[in-house]
């Protein structure tokens, strides 16, 4: 079920305002539900590893969509800057946001899912030569309900101004390509709502969609 995953351009049935390009790279079967599941409830932190790997994919095909690029960085060396000196531009940095959990379900399950599985996404990205780091700057402002059994109108209305950026967060998200990272996608009223706290967003990385068009 995870071997050869293939990242794509997905949407939700109905796409709502705000929402950044997002790319999957699973379909929710039975098989990703379960693993999933088993990491996100009942603790079987071994498949962080193994999700964060597919999720990697996703993650670096969103982050081609994008489009920013990282300040050039003069040459030091030898001689001083200047005259006759060329700049070499740095490898644009990939930062990973992952959406936040509700605080009482990551103290119920004893971690943050959609965190660990993006340290890992980013730890296989440096790997592979890529600058890559997970920037968890969203927070949650107030209380929501659980997604659960919502309505796409339900979710968004519930999501609505409940996220935003924790202070100095516009600062460490400069100067690279944010992606923000969730574990599934179904109406994108959170990728929507987590874009907005941003500022805007160009792409996101899912790594599974419960519908798309």
């Amino acid at each position: 079920m995870l071997n050869g995953a293939v990242p794509r351009r997905v949407r939700p049935s109905r796409v709502p305002s705000g929402l950044p390009q997002v790319y999957g790279a699973l379909t929710y079967t039975d098989e990703a539900r379960a693993a999933l599941l088993a990491h996100k409830e009942r603790g079987a932190l071994g498949l962080a590893a193994p999700l964060g790997e597919v999720l990697a994919r996703a993650v670096e095909r969103a982050s081609r969509a994008t489009g920013t690029s990282a300040p050039a960085a003069p040459v030091l060396g030898g001689s001083p800057v200047g005259a006759g000196c060329r700049s070499v531009r740095r490898p644009a940095s990939i930062l990973l946001v992952p959406v936040p959990s509700m605080r009482r379900a990551v103290a119920g399950r004893g971690h943050d899912p959609v965190r660990r599985m993006a340290r890992e996404a980013a730890a296989v990205l440096r790997g592979e030569g890529m600058a890559a780091q997970v920037l968890p700057v969203l927070c949650l402002r107030r209380r929501v309900v659980d997604q659960a059994g919502l309505s796409a109108a339900e979710r968004t209305a519930n999501l609505a101004g409940a996220l935003e950026m924790v202070p100095g967060g516009v600062r460490l998200l400069g100067g690279g390509r944010v992606v923000l990272v969730d574990d599934v996608m179904t109406t994108g009223a959170t990728l929507a709502e987590a874009s907005r706290a941003l500022g805007g967003v160009a792409a996101a990385a899912v790594l599974a969609v419960r519908s798309v068009e």
